[in-house]
C-alpha cells in the first residue's frame, strides 16, 4: 500500500514541476534572446524520458526475477548485445569534419567522432528493424501454408 502512495506523490510531483516549467516558459518567453526557457524545456524533457526508461528497465527487472531468476540470462545477453552494437558503431566512426557546418563553435574530434556513432547506431538498428519485419512477414507466409 506504502509503495503505491509513493508513485502517487512521485507522479504529482513531476506533473507539478512540468507545468511549472511550462508556465515558466509560457511568461518569459519561448523566443527569448537567451534561450534559457527552451533549454529548461528541453533539459526537463531530457530528465523525463531519461526516469521513464529506467522506470521501464528497473520494473522489468523486478518482475523478471519475481516471476522466472534464470531471465537475468537473457537479459544479460540482450546488455552485452547492446553493448557490441554500440562499439561497432564507435569502431566505425570516421570522426570526419562537419559538412556544411556554419556555426561559430569549432567542433572537436571527440564530438564528430560521437555524432558519427549515433548516426552508424541508428543506421544499423534501422536496417535490423526492416530486416526483422521482412523475417517476420516470410516466416507467418511459411507457417500460414502448412
Amino acid at each position: 500500500m506504502k509503495l503505491n502512495k509513493i508513485f502517487k506523490i512521485s507522479l504529482l510531483v513531476l506533473i507539478v514541476v512540468s507545468v511549472a516549467v511550462l508556465i515558466y516558459g509560457a511568461v518569459v518567453g519561448f523566443e527569448s534572446s537567451d534561450g534559457q526557457p527552451v533549454d529548461l524545456l528541453l533539459y526537463w524533457a531530457y530528465i523525463m524520458v531519461g526516469i521513464a526508461v529506467a522506470s521501464c528497465i528497473l520494473i522489468g527487472l523486478i518482475v523478471s526475477i519475481k516471476n522466472d531468476p534464470k531471465s537475468l540470462i537473457r537479459i544479460g545477453l540482450v546488455l552485452a548485445g547492446a553493448a557490441v552494437l554500440c562499439l561497432i558503431s564507435f569502431l566505425l566512426a570516421p570522426g570526419s569534419p562537419a559538412v556544411g557546418y556554419t556555426g561559430t563553435e569549432e567542433l572537436t574530434h571527440t564530438t564528430l567522432k560521437l555524432t558519427d556513432t549515433i548516426l552508424n547506431l541508428t543506421y544499423i538498428c534501422g536496417a535490423g528493424a526492416i530486416l526483422a519485419i521482412i523475417i517476420g512477414e516470410v516466416r507467418m507466409a511459411i507457417a500460414n501454408k502448412k
